[in-house]
């Protein structure tokens, strides 16, 4: 866990939030690559704790800062409000150390789709595409430009950049998009939908897609679900997970050590290596093909197809 203070902050557009976070000894901060994000521990004072996962969105060769984009969610659970209302320059944060879900690997032939703050974790990936000499585009799609961050920051890219405002009848046609990407790789963040439709559009074709979700938009807890039971290889124990109940809790419950952060199947903290069983998954962190040849599962949220799992834990 890493104390860090925020050195600036930016409107960088309506309702998001640039924060500028150095260390305040001075230190240089940890290594990141394109595609890694930290974890924010929000503390409110007479209230619980959050912790919510922001993409970094700076230069990773800048060792003296890390950059992030806060959101303002109407409807959350107040900590992006928190942060957008209480959080200023000199103030102290606690932030993990980058992670990354979003692996990033510059191509000869990329294409980047970003709706809304999913832009964040692209911007780092076509600096990268871009210094690497890459055949690159990016399609940014938003509400309006008041509303699309970092406009300055695309604008230097010329024509790689197509940009979408809904506002003005503007919309993103992923079938065209797709069909130009043929043997390219894409990468992909933003809204669910978005994510959703793209992935329905590269089944059978010649392209692979990468994509990073900020909400988890599968059924968490079903009235079908059933029980089953857990083993814990490394410490003999057998749970039994009702419905209703998460896998991570009863794991934490028992007294074993689980590592977890969002516990709503976005971060991939809680990943664990499953030797016996089929997993129900139920995050956003694997894509379709993942939870086919994968042999992990995110404990907070997934279940068991059948009776039986056995977990390395």
């Amino acid at each position: 866990m890493l104390t860090l203070q925020v050195a600036e902050r930016i409107d960088e557009a309506d309702g998001i939030a640039g924060l500028v976070l150095t260390n305040p000894q001075g230190l240089p901060l940890p290594e990141w690559s394109p595609g890694a994000h930290v974890d924010v521990h929000i503390d409110r004072p007479g209230e619980a704790a959050l912790v919510r996962q922001y993409s970094l969105c700076g230069d990773p060769a800048d060792r003296g800062a890390y950059r992030i984009a806060v959101l303002l969610e109407q409807g959350g659970e107040g900590g992006s409000r928190f942060m957008h209302e209480r959080v200023r320059p000199g103030q102290l944060v606690r932030v993990s150390e980058p992670r990354n879900l979003f692996g990033f690997e510059s191509v000869d032939r990329m294409v980047f789709v970003a709706g809304g703050i999913g832009i964040t974790p692209i911007l780092p990936m076509i600096a990268a595409a871009d210094a690497a000499g890459s055949d690159w585009r990016l399609h940014y799609a938003g509400r309006e430009p008041s509303s699309m961050a970092f406009g300055a920051d695309i604008e230097r890219y010329g024509e790689r950049v197509r940009v979408y405002i809904s506002s003005e009848g503007e919309r993103m046609a992923l079938p065209e998009i797709v069909s130009d990407a043929s043997g390219a790789v894409i990468y992909a963040c933003g809204p669910t939908r978005l994510l959703d439709a793209l992935e329905a559009e590269v089944v059978g074709r010649s392209c692979t897609l990468h994509v990073e979700r900020f909400a988890n938009g599968n059924v968490v807890t079903s009235e079908a679900d059933h029980a089953f039971d857990v083993e814990l290889s490394l410490t003999g124990a057998t749970l039994t997970i009702l419905p209703g109940e998460s896998i991570l809790d009863r794991v934490v419950e028992a007294g074993v050590s689980a590592p977890s952060s969002c516990r709503g199947g976005t971060c991939g903290t809680c990943e664990t290596f499953v030797v016996e069983g089929e997993p129900d998954h139920r995050d956003a962190v694997l894509n379709a093909r993942e939870r086919e040849e994968s042999e992990v599962m995110m404990i907070c949220v997934s279940r068991c197809k059948g009776t039986r799992l056995i977990l390395e834990l």
